[in-house]
């Protein structure tokens, strides 16, 4: 019984010198491609985060970090896989045009996981894409992305952005065009002093936006919407299940239409009502009337100041 208690640290150490119980090869490689002008990234993975950051206005560093896992391979052929990978990594350029993650052998596809870290210049044009992982994104644009399962975080962005996520949540730090965010469970927050008009739907998660200039449609199933600006179009906000709370400016003008079906109503702007009152639903203009404020919750309040 000695002899084997004593052993049973040395066959662990062992097997784990021998590779036992490893479950991936990892590795990674680094690019640098060379720019002038305005540039296009387009970047895609299966499995993995993508951070696109600001860099230098002559040239692009790609970063990449490989883990192919041994699920249905040996561990040498895992090795093998990743030294394919590192040796001729899925980056293309075409002038402008850069394409990252554009993998065709599925060989290579297969349980494998690649998370890009990238630095561009200002003047880039992102498409991103992730099966599963999140993303961060900051100081480019236009930016379009997309992530199956994971976050979208996105800072100081240069025009459009447009970016949905099937499960996670939605983050705008800074921005100056119009905005289209979609997730189908999770949170969407803008805060940003410049959005011209946008667009936000989530199934489930609250919904907080600033700064809109433009028009603004918010949906959410099951949330609270916040939002303020300068409504220079219509809004429509609506939840099925949580408070709305909006705040304008006092010198505002807006006809305003909004209903709750189980909530309290409390409008702070001088409002001249049209039809009869109902202690559920409000009609009427503010200041001679403007854009359209149209609002509605099955169950919460609303408040507008």
């Amino acid at each position: 019984m000695t002899k084997r208690i004593a052993l049973a640290p040395i066959l662990i150490v062992l097997c784990a010198a021998a590779g036992f119980g490893q479950d991936a090869a990892q590795g990674g490689f680094s690019r640098t491609l060379t720019v002038s002008g305005a540039a296009e990234l387009d970047v895609s993975t299966g499995s993995g985060e993508i951070i696109i950051r600001q860099g230098a206005s002559d040239r692009v560093e790609v970063t990449g970090r490989i883990r192919v896992h041994t699920n249905g391979r040996s561990l040498a052929e895992a090795q093998a896989l990743l030294r394919r990978l590192e040796e001729n990594p899925p980056v293309e350029q075409t002038g402008a045009m850069i394409r990252i993650g554009n993998i065709a052998d599925r060989e290579l596809q297969r349980n494998v996981s690649i998370s890009y870290e990238i630095q561009t210049p200002a003047q880039t044009t992102v498409r991103s894409r992730t099966g599963s992982g999140d993303q961060i994104i900051s100081g480019v644009g236009p930016v379009e992305a997309n992530t199956g399962s994971g976050d979208l975080d996105l800072n100081s962005i240069r025009g459009a952005v447009r970016v949905q996520t099937g499960s996670g949540d939605i983050r705008v730090m800074s921005m100056d065009g119009t905005f289209h965010g979609r997730t189908g469970s999770g949170s969407v927050a803008v805060a940003s002093s410049a959005v011209s008009d946008a667009e936000i739907s989530t199934g489930s998660g609250d919904v907080r936006i600033t700064g809109v200039k433009g028009s603004l449609r918010a949906r959410t199933g099951s949330g609270g919407i916040t939002a303020d600006g300068e409504p220079g179009g219509a809004w429509d906000l609506q939840t099925g299940s949580g408070d709305v709370s909006v705040r304008l400016p006092q010198t505002a003008r807006f006809d305003l239409n909004v209903h709750t079906g189980s909530g309290r109503l409390d409008v702070n702007h001088p409002l001249t009502l049209r039809g009869s009152i109902d202690r559920r639903r409000i009609s009427g203009q503010v200041r001679g009337g403007g854009p359209l404020l149209a609002m509605r919750t099955g169950s919460g309040d609303i408040r507008i100041d």
